[in-house]
């Protein structure tokens, strides 16, 4: 099993934590393996079965729509295609369009044209490998999200020899597809880790908020400290998820564009907290790569979100309503 994996799993434990039980009434559980992830899903309420099977239904079809690594994807054939237009569901469409903004968001630093680049450091495969300037250079030049055209009638089109990804965003994406599914069943409280990727509907049964667990960046398992919410979604990149050693040196997977190297700032994770799961899955990554000053300020521009920030030496900021507890 992959390490992402085993963090996955623990994450999956660590959302409910002691003293924090219900009633197992009108309860609702399913675990399932989509987009290379654990994901476990938590329903309360009458309609939690119908919900049930819808959602593992809407987990199936996006795994199918939005992974890059299926041939038949969305995604891969609009890569595939040269250059050429390629005619999309409304989802891709709209997670496409999603992504542009919040690539603007950021200043370009949530880019999901940079999936060449993730590439070529063979975190996709996991044969790691630390390319050269001029590999890096050759890649930079065609990453910029600024020339995926969305066309009228669903259609999509990227430059030739750009390829894009949208797995920065697909998790948060999905946990919000199935939050609004819930709603419209009439859910009436929910918890959703979709490898490690939280969101959440209403109280828990027992009339209390849920608590989510941040993980510990400097071990990747234990605890750093809890939230606690209520309809929200809870979301951290970390360089501790998924990076690889070389020479005693070491390097993760969330990448500058701007460098064609992982980001260098005194950051080892960032959580964002928000009520949109796809919008906390792309800004925690882009303040990843932003450090720990510019993600302060990006913040404040964006009271929406609450942000966590734990630093290599173990210290930590949080914004003034993210609510962390200390472990």
């Amino acid at each position: 099993m992959r390490v992402k994996q085993w963090i996955s799993l623990f994450l999956c434990v660590i959302i409910l934590l002691p003293g924090c039980a219900a009633s197992e009434e009108k309860k609702t559980e399913r675990e399932i393996f989509a987009m290379d992830t654990i994901m476990n899903l938590t329903f309360y309420g009458e309609n939690g079965e119908q919900a049930m099977t819808a959602a593992v239904s809407e987990i199936q079809q996006l795994e199918k729509t939005l992974s890059v690594t299926k041939a038949d994807s969305e995604i891969s054939k609009i890569n595939a295609a040269g250059g050429k237009k390629v005619t999309v569901s409304k989802e891709t469409y709209d997670l496409l369009s999603a992504c542009i903004q919040y690539g603007n968001d950021t200043d370009g630093l949530f880019d999901i044209s940079i999936y060449p680049l993730v590439k070529l450091w063979g975190f996709t495969t996991e044969k790691y490998h630390v390319p050269d300037k001029a590999e890096r250079d050759a890649i930079i030049k065609k990453i910029d999200y600024k020339k995926i055209e969305l066309l009228s009638d669903y259609q999509v089109r990227i430059p030739s020899g750009m390829a894009i990804d949208l797995g920065a965003a697909a998790k948060g994406y999905l946990s919000q597809k199935i939050i609004d599914l819930c709603k419209e069943k009439k859910v009436i409280s929910c918890i959703l880790s979709l490898g490690g990727n939280v969101q959440t509907i209403g109280m828990k049964p027992d009339d209390t908020e849920y608590t989510v667990g941040i993980t510990d960046p400097s071990d990747g398992s234990s605890i750093y400290g809890t939230v606690k919410v209520k309809d929200k979604a809870v979301i951290t990149s970390g360089i501790y998820q998924r990076n690889f050693k070389k020479d005693g040196k070491l390097y993760h997977h969330i990448m500058d564009k701007r460098t064609g190297m992982p980001a260098d700032n005194n950051l080892a994770s960032v959580t964002v907290i928000a009520e949109n799961g796809a919008m906390a899955d792309a800004y925690a990554t882009a303040l990843s790569v932003m450090g720990e000053e510019k993600a302060i300020a990006f913040q404040k521009k964006h009271p929406q979100i609450q942000i966590i920030l734990i630093r290599k030496d173990g210290t930590f900021y949080q914004s003034e309503k993210a609510g962390m507890i200390k472990s």
